[in-house]
């Protein structure tokens, strides 16, 4: 089911934030109350939402409540480098469910969206959900937005056009949404994090790779392509490292979960830093979050790996925000689990570099939302769909 018009679409998206009143609904949408009323009895006709009750007194007789129907559920799964995450929300995007756990993109499109689908049948068999009406996907690679495909992603060998949005769909039954990661994370926090208050900030995603979300007016910058805010491929020097883009030099080369791993292993390796040499002795191999606890032991390799790290991100985002001018910027992805140390130097960097107009009142802070910012922005990805008129 669908709205029939741009005003029971707006209704739609308002409700998803909490059930209301008639009367707080007139309040903020621009139609007569018996327009209003006429709308919201053929969205209760629809079964998109239902009558609640009656709300306090506003001083003469009780309004109504409406709220979306209870029987409304979403999908939203979140694909990574490394992992993957699954979750079933509610009409209101409330998780019911979550599930995360290790996938190797490099498995190719047909196993990692098995996989998704498998994690989803368990959430059905445990009651979460008879039916869905719609799923958002997200994937670390550019993403042709308008076919729902991704296209030559450096880091995901052969999902070039795979077309996952009619996948999904097809073998869920519903509509279905495909963004890039970064995009959803940045819906995320829009709709349920830091950025809830903010039209327009910088999410930028420090995980296996380097990504920003760039949100303006409230909606996701997407670029004529679909390509926008692929920062990690911003070359910050011209004889660095190889990436896998094939290029060399970008700052995803520098820092990200890969080369984290790449250098903390040199340096292991060297003898150059005991703690991560003992950890890559019991363990075999390195990631960031080894980086993070040598850090967070005093070793003293460890802390700068971090602090360099921080302040190549600190340069590439000092120059964003002199263009863009964001009234907030989120630093999410596992590698922002290195905390403070990187933060710090982050702020260091943007503070120091950007003009001061543009950065007096604007705060750099860490995600809050953690591993659901996915999830929950690709929820809100296909209910922007599905609360959109026909």
């Amino acid at each position: 089911m669908r709205p029939e018009n741009v005003h029971q679409a707006t209704l739609l998206r308002l409700l998803r934030d909490g059930g209301r009143s008639r009367a707080e609904l007139a309040d903020v949408v621009d139609l007569s109350r018996s327009k209003l009323n006429v709308e919201l009895d053929a969205l209760i006709e629809l079964g998109l939402v239902e009558s609640a009750g009656l709300a306090a007194s506003r001083g003469g007789r009780r309004s109504g409540k409406v709220r979306l129907s209870p029987h409304t559920r979403f999908a939203g799964i979140d694909i990574g480098a490394t992992s993957i995450d699954v979750a079933v929300t509610n009409g209101e995007l409330e998780v019911l469910g979550h599930v995360s756990e290790p996938c190797d993109i490099r498995e190719g499109p047909a196993a990692v969206l098995d996989r998704a689908v498998d994690l989803l049948g368990k959430f059905r068999e445990n009651g979460l959900f008879t039916q869905l009406h719609g799923a958002g996907i997200g994937v670390p690679g550019p993403v042709s937005f308008p076919e729902g495909v991704p296209v030559v992603p450096p880091i995901m060998p052969g999902w070039d056009r795979y077309p996952v949005r009619e996948a999904i769909g097809q073998e869920l039954g519903c509509p279905a949404m495909v963004d890039n990661d970064v995009n959803i994370m940045a819906l995320g926090e829009l709709h349920a994090g830091l950025a809830r208050n903010v039209d327009d900030f910088l999410l930028v995603k420090i995980g296996t790779g380097v990504g920003c979300g760039i949100v303006v007016d409230g909606k996701i910058y997407r670029g004529v392509s679909g390509s926008a805010g692929d920062i990690g491929h911003i070359r910050v020097d011209d004889l660095g490292p190889v990436c896998a883009c094939g290029n060399s030099g970008c700052l995803e080369a520098y820092f990200g979960g890969a080369a984290l791993a790449r250098e903390a292993t040199g340096l292991a390796r060297s003898g150059a830093s005991p703690y991560l040499a003992e950890r890559l002795a019991a363990t075999g191999e390195l990631r960031a979050e080894d980086v993070a606890a040598a850090a967070a032991q005093g070793d003293a390799e460890a802390i700068r790996l971090i602090r360099d790290g921080g302040h190549r991100v600190g340069q590439v985002l000092a120059s964003l925000v002199s263009f863009f001018n964001p009234g907030l910027v989120i630093i999410a992805g596992g590698v922002a689990r290195l905390g403070h140390v990187l933060l710090a130097e982050i702020r260091s960097v943007v503070y120091r570099r950007s003009l001061p107009l543009a950065t007096g009142n604007m705060p750099i802070v860490l995600s809050e939302l953690g591993e659901i910012a996915g999830v929950v922005g690709a929820a809100r990805l296909i209910s922007d769909h599905v609360y959109s008129a026909k």
